[in-house]
């Protein structure tokens, strides 16, 4: 079963003016390729497209307006406008039930790791095999009571069954590291040292012009 169901319409107009037109009626343009077929252009609801959207790697059924064809797809690329964040355009790849395909799963690290440590993510995704109705929509990555100097590769991610990674093992996805303690105090009399000096080199040179008048 799919997450989330979409109505298609097609659409016959193309370039930036059929588009805009398209959005403005809360549409969003999208191209539904893959399995060897010719692309369909079609526009989907806006609203339901970004909810559905808001879920990585959501299974997406999509139904013809008229009800002819039913497709199962997963977004492939989508175009944001970098200010408003609304979807300009939405590639879509057709997918088949029982057919395995590669993703790009979310990563989320969860725990606290040992005290006085700081822990850096490295990579917020990783590459993965899995069913492509069977898709994980993130992959949790534990770091509690890790200690510094400790780190997580990609080849010691805990995946959910019948994921298969394809990311390289040797990837670094965690890094514990010791948290770096800035010496305020040091800091703080240095500045006030280098105060008095200047305070002392400016007293000097004001003596030694009184006495040359």
């Amino acid at each position: 079963m799919a997450d989330f169901k979409l109505l298609a319409e097609a659409r016959n107009e193309f370039g930036k003016g059929a588009a805009r037109r398209i959005r403005r009626a809360g549409r969003i343009p999208a191209v539904i390729y893959g399995h060897g077929g010719d692309p369909v252009h079609v526009s989907l609801e806006g609203h339901a497209t970004m909810l559905a959207l808001k879920h990585a790697n959501a299974l997406l059924e999509i139904e013809s307006t008229d009800g002819s064809k039913n497709v199962l797809a997963i977004a492939r690329d989508v175009q944001i406008e970098p200010v408003r964040r609304d979807i300009e355009h939405l590639d879509l790849i057709i997918v088949k039930r029982g057919e395995k395909i590669e993703v790009d799963v979310p990563i989320h690290v969860v725990g606290e790791a040992a005290p006085g440590t700081m822990v850096s993510q490295e990579e917020s995704t990783i590459s993965v095999k899995a069913d492509a109705t069977k898709l994980p929509e993130l992959i949790e990555v534990s770091i509690e009571g890790r200690p510094a100097g400790e780190h997580v590769l990609a080849g010691q991610v805990e995946l959910p069954a019948g994921v298969e990674l394809i990311a390289d093992e040797e990837l670094l996805i965690v890094n514990v590291s010791e948290e770096i303690e800035m010496d305020t105090e040091s800091d703080a009399e240095e500045e006030t040292e280098e105060s008095t000096e200047e305070e002392a080199a400016e007293e000097s040179g004001a003596e030694e012009a009184s006495e040359e008048e």
